[in-house]
């Protein structure tokens, strides 16, 4: 009398947008848009990257196998968006929605192909063979969709789930995803590179997986000044990464001030803040809240943060380009 649903969740996936052009016949692809954060952020409020950074060529090929299964299955015409997940070598779809995506005005500008109006001809009668699509072309280039949220206007703590919360997206493009990337999130309103400073607080279940160990990598190759908790500080001490641990909120205990103190001081350049539960999720609630108050990109999980590492990374090492759509 009761019924309970159950829902099984994949842990740690890589999610991917793939975007066609159908005729009720064929498809035709638009570009593959890989995700930054895992798996259960919701897709209008992750950072995305075209072309696809880490997919195997096989596994591209069998999700266009896949598109073609569902269009000539449904007799999609126009645009068919497609949402996978890639977990432990896995391909799982999500969803297939025949319809236009948020993705397909990034991918028009990144991939260089007028791809609504292609799919309007298709939906007018013409074929795929007729209007002869170009195959996506980056351009030598990486282009990265980040989103922009409203949490610094109401006052909202900045932590990302499966509900949608960005009113916005803006696009950066480089020749390399740290450029790219970069110029997204400066885009967002966020800084990135006027401080050569980072703030680590990892929760303990993140610490265990490999993207931690990843993470402690890329900040101590960084040369970035690193600032931490007390308990981040000895893992990526174990890392061989020295972190200067900050007081806790409210104590002032080491003399140096607590992150929050720092942020308004202009002395952190970027957050990297994973949330979980407890007295430990209401103190790293106020320093993403202060990190945002600052106008300081403030990442909650770990992909996201080994991203912007790479962004920041990448703005030491260079200039940013400056190319025309």
């Amino acid at each position: 009398e009761h019924p309970l649903l159950l829902d099984r969740f994949l842990e740690d996936a890589v999610e991917v947008d793939l975007d066609v052009l159908c005729d009720g016949r064929d498809v035709h692809p638009c570009g593959l848009l890989e995700h930054v954060e895992p798996a259960g952020i919701h897709s209008g409020d992750s950072m995305q990257v075209f072309p696809a950074q880490t997919l195997a060529p096989a596994l591209r090929d069998e999700m266009l196998a896949v598109a073609r299964g569902v269009a000539a299955a449904t007799r999609a015409v126009g645009l068919l968006n497609l949402q996978f997940a890639v977990a432990d070598g896995t391909l799982y779809l999500l969803e297939a929605n025949p319809r236009a995506s948020r993705t397909v005005p990034f991918l028009h500008k990144a991939a260089g192909a007028p791809w609504a109006r292609l799919a309007a001809r298709l939906m007018a009668g013409r074929t795929l063979a007729e209007v002869r699509p170009p195959e996506p072309d980056p351009r030598g280039r990486v282009w990265v969709k980040a989103p922009v949220f409203p949490f610094a206007r109401f006052g909202v703590d900045p932590v990302l789930g499966p509900e949608m919360r960005s009113t916005g997206e803006v696009l950066g493009s480089g020749p390399t995803f740290g450029h790219a990337l970069a110029k997204a999130i400066r885009a967002t309103g966020c800084r990135l590179d006027e401080t050569d400073a980072v703030f680590v607080s990892l929760n303990d279940r993140d610490k265990a997986k490999p993207q931690a160990a990843a993470l402690a990598r890329a900040v101590g190759e960084s040369g970035l000044t690193v600032h931490a908790t007390s308990g981040t500080a000895s893992f990526l001490a174990a890392h061989g990464v020295d972190a200067r641990v900050l007081d806790k909120l409210g104590e002032g205990r080491q003399g140096g001030g607590d992150a929050i103190a720092l942020l308004a001081r202009n002395q952190i350049g970027l957050v990297l803040n994973t949330p979980r539960g407890g007295k430990g999720r209401t103190d790293a609630a106020a320093i993403r809240m202060a990190a945002l108050k600052a106008g300081v990109a403030c990442m909650t999980t770990l992909e996201g943060a080994l991203a912007a590492v790479e962004g920041m990374r990448a703005l030491r090492a260079g200039g940013l380009d400056v190319a025309p759509l």
